[in-house]
């Protein structure tokens, strides 16, 4: 257990850091399961629309340092060809 103010304080940050970030990973997840499935059930125009959101909430979490530009764009990819596959 921490035993000074800073220690914490900092012990605090992480935490909710920690909590913003786990729901970043989880809302990402969402997006990209979505544009897996309307893949799947071959609806090109929303599954399309879907694809631009994941790609959006990749480049942000490379941004926000949550995940490392490699994984995103692996997905990124990953998903264009599922998608460019209809």
């Amino acid at each position: 257990m921490a035993n000074n103010k800073q220690q914490i304080k900092r012990n605090v940050q992480n935490e909710k850091k920690r909590l913003a970030n786990a729901s970043f990973k989880s809302s990402l997840k969402t997006a990209i399961k979505n544009v897996e499935v309307l893949a799947k059930n071959s609806d090109k125009e929303k599954a399309v629309e879907a694809l631009n959101l994941a790609y959006r909430k990749l480049d942000k979490s490379v941004a926000k340092g949550i995940h490392h530009k490699n994984y995103a764009n692996r997905q990124k990819s990953r998903l264009s060809d599922k998608v460019n596959a209809m």
